[in-house]
């Protein structure tokens, strides 16, 4: 799946239309303030186009689970002032995103004026994909743009539904950037071809595993599975975390992939795990046949790290979802801090990597290397289920060429 065979939004006439635009602004707040912008950064580059175009530019998203209900914590207000700043002129804001409110901030809209409309999801239509929701939504604008990648592995009103009810419907500048280098990855990698599997469990993997292996050189496995992968093999893994419905499957995985799943040789082990609290206990570095009955493993040891390190220096390119240890707490978050860092060597080196959302995003920040490497992806569910090979709703309602 890529944006190639869709609209692109400078494909498509947009001075002097209503340009109803979904960008992902799912953004913390704290105190009534955004804590982090990022996600509004990565909309500015199709905000500022169509601003430029002299679009009437209408904004939609959602923010937190208010479950269809008006909730003043999960207001999109706050949004609207943070997104003035970083354009330096004025968002207006709508009190709903449909009915009178939504319909009058529009009308008054002129060329390059941009506004933000209240959250989608205080509407419970908005999740149920309701045709009637969507026609509202689509009534505001005359072309829709959806920049929201985050959310494109949901068939939401805001996503799919109002793709029915427009004459055209285009990809944003991010959206057409996620797809790009995803989809480039996947369809003609430069190869070698490495991908880094972590998480803490198989099942939310397999999916991903099964369709990146016939077309990777190269699979590393680190993080919670490995201790399922290990078990599988027959080994002790002692406490560590381990899905026993799923040693069957492992076994088979490793059977299919030859020598092109690595394991690792080595783990970094501790006698007491208390996650919340975000502490460990005594911590030391065993061979994988040595995990003491009555430890855990938590972290990718210092031989796995420099069999890591070496894969991804002699890449070409680099897929990353999931860490390779309780990255969460310092004592365990060597290893993922090691290989965020052996992938920015590897991008200085003309590698392409990619890091696929959700807690690798995270990690590459924690490292200080998000912005030395190719491509950090915006959306976590919907990265996964892009590599997993699922089409996504969001991108397939687009209108083709």
């Amino acid at each position: 799946m890529s944006t190639q065979r869709k609209l692109f939004v400078e494909d498509i006439q947009t001075a002097g239309k209503r340009v109803i635009v979904r960008v992902d602004f799912n953004v913390p707040l704290k105190d009534g303030k955004v804590e982090s912008d990022k996600r509004l950064k990565e909309s500015l580059p199709t905000i500022k186009y169509l601003k430029e175009k002299g679009a009437k530019v209408i904004l939609m998203s959602h923010l937190g689970r208010p479950d269809g209900k008006r909730s003043p914590e999960f207001s999109l207000r706050p949004v609207a002032d943070a997104l003035a700043v970083l354009l330096g002129s004025p968002v207006s804001f709508a009190d709903d995103c449909v009915g009178a409110p939504a319909e009058s901030a529009v009308a008054a809209l002129k060329g390059g004026d941009v506004l933000l409309l209240e959250n989608l999801r205080f509407h419970a239509q908005e999740e149920a994909n309701d045709p009637a929701f969507a026609k509202q939504l689509a009534a505001l604008a005359d072309v829709y743009v959806n920049d929201a990648f985050g959310s494109a592995h949901r068939a939401h009103a805001s996503t799919e539904g109002i793709t029915k009810f427009v004459p055209q419907a285009a990809s944003g500048y991010l959206m057409k950037k996620e797809l790009d280098y995803l989809g480039g990855a996947l369809a003609e990698p430069k190869r070698p071809f490495v991908a880094i599997i972590g998480g803490s469990k198989v099942s939310g993997k397999i999916d991903v595993i099964k369709h990146l292996l016939p077309n990777v050189d190269k699979l590393l496995i680190g993080g919670g599975m490995t201790y399922t992968f290990l078990k599988a093999q027959g080994l002790e893994i002692g406490k560590s975390i381990v899905e026993n419905d799923k040693l069957d499957l492992a076994k088979s995985l490793l059977a299919e992939a030859g020598d092109k799943i690595v394991l690792g040789t080595d783990v970094v082990v501790t006698d007491k795990l208390d996650f919340k609290a975000r502490t460990v206990g005594a911590t030391k570095a065993v061979s994988i046949k040595e995990i003491p009955s009555d430890w855990e493993g938590v972290d990718a040891g210092p031989e796995t790290i420099a069999t890591f390190r070496k894969i991804i220096l002699g890449a070409g390119t680099v897929i990353w979802n999931g860490p390779v240890g309780v990255f969460e707490i310092d004592a365990s978050a060597k290893g993922t801090i090691a290989v965020a860092e052996a992938l920015a060597e590897a991008t200085a080196g003309g590698a392409t990597t990619i890091i696929g959302g959700g807690d690798s995003a995270s990690a590459v920040k924690k490292a200080g290397v998000a912005s030395k490497v190719s491509h950090v992806s915006t959306g976590g569910g919907a990265s996964l289920e892009f590599l997993e090979g699922k089409v996504l709703p969001g991108v397939a309602a687009l209108t083709n060429k």
